[in-house]
């Protein structure tokens, strides 16, 4: 595919679009050692970007333009290319194929070139290099899968392989929906994901199929088979403190996201005061979390925090 780029100018954050970003997902913890990056070396590289129907879409660089969004920047260093959007997308789906691009991510890219830009599986395959089949069956996924648990994904709530584990349930919230959240609030493995769909699959009835689902929401990854029922068992002191950290590590990842993407406390008049006593209230207790956590990881006894240190 040619791609022929202008000289670098420097173009208005407000003016870069990220429509294409709804084709990626976005990691916190990654986007936040980009805006570290921005913040102490400045721009290195520019942003690509190409017109479609007078809008400027960033096709390489999405993190950096979000990073730069959330440090305040105006402006950002950009090459523009001359491409189609259709030639953008398989683009985007060639600059990232040995960079661990998710079977998620795949399939976003594949539905909107055959829903959005109405080409045939077949030209998609032609034009990516790939077999038919393989175009086939990233469509069937993100079709398959609810929209729902797709925005569990993008919030960080789900894991991209958990919810193609998923995939196989019928849709809508009594089954997917259903399911996705035993998996996050149960803190499941993909392993445990894939094991609790393949028992409901070979379960045969509706009403077996509630049952058993029902007892996952209870145990989690130790739920009865369909074979062998089990009594529940309480999980062990480090089984639960496992399961809190999950549990926090997932609303962290969700809280850097919005506060990245958020405007800034001082810009926003509204609830800007309550949102600040929330963030320092948080703050102290992640200290006094740090000084448990750094007490038993040096193996020594804990000490619970007084009122004054909270």
């Amino acid at each position: 595919m040619t791609k022929c780029a202008q000289a670098e100018v420097s173009i208005g954050v407000a003016e870069l679009d990220d429509g294409l970003g709804a084709l990626r997902l976005c990691d916190a913890a990654e986007l936040e050692v980009v805006r570290q990056s921005l913040d102490r070396h400045g721009q290195l590289q520019p942003l690509i970007a190409f017109y479609d129907d007078g809008v400027l879409k960033v096709l390489d660089g999405l993190k950096r333009l979000r990073a730069a969004r959330g440090l305040g920047w105006a402006e950002l260093r950009t090459s523009i290319v001359e491409v189609e959007v259709i030639d953008a997308k398989v683009w985007l789906l060639e600059l990232h194929r040995h960079q661990s691009l998710s079977e998620l991510e795949e399939a976003w890219v594949i539905r909107s070139l055959c829903r959005d830009d109405g080409l045939t599986q077949g030209a998609i395959a032609h034009r990516l290099g790939r077999d038919k089949s393989w175009v086939s069956r990233r469509l069937l996924l993100v079709e398959g899968l609810d929209e729902a648990v797709q925005a569990d994904v993008r919030l960080g709530l789900l894991a991209p392989r958990a919810a193609v584990a998923l995939s196989p349930l019928p849709r809508g919230n009594l089954w997917q929906g259903k399911a996705a959240t035993v998996v996050i609030r149960r803190g499941m493995t993909v392993r445990q994901t894939e094991r609790m769909v393949a028992e409901i699959l070979a379960t045969p009835s509706q009403e077996q199929r509630a049952q058993l689902l029902a007892r996952f929401e209870e145990t989690g990854g130790n739920a009865a088979t369909r074979n062998e029922a089990r009594m529940p068992t309480a999980p062990s002191d480090t089984e639960a403190i496992q399961a809190e950290v999950d549990r926090l590590l997932r609303a962290s990842t969700r809280l850097q996201v919005r506060l990245l993407q958020a405007p800034h406390p001082a810009r926003v008049a509204e609830h800007a005061d309550t949102l600040k006593r929330a963030l320092q209230e948080l703050l102290g207790a992640l200290g006094a979390l740090s000084k448990i956590i750094t007490a038993i990881i040096e193996g020594k006894s804990p000490i619970v925090p007084s009122e004054e240190d909270s």
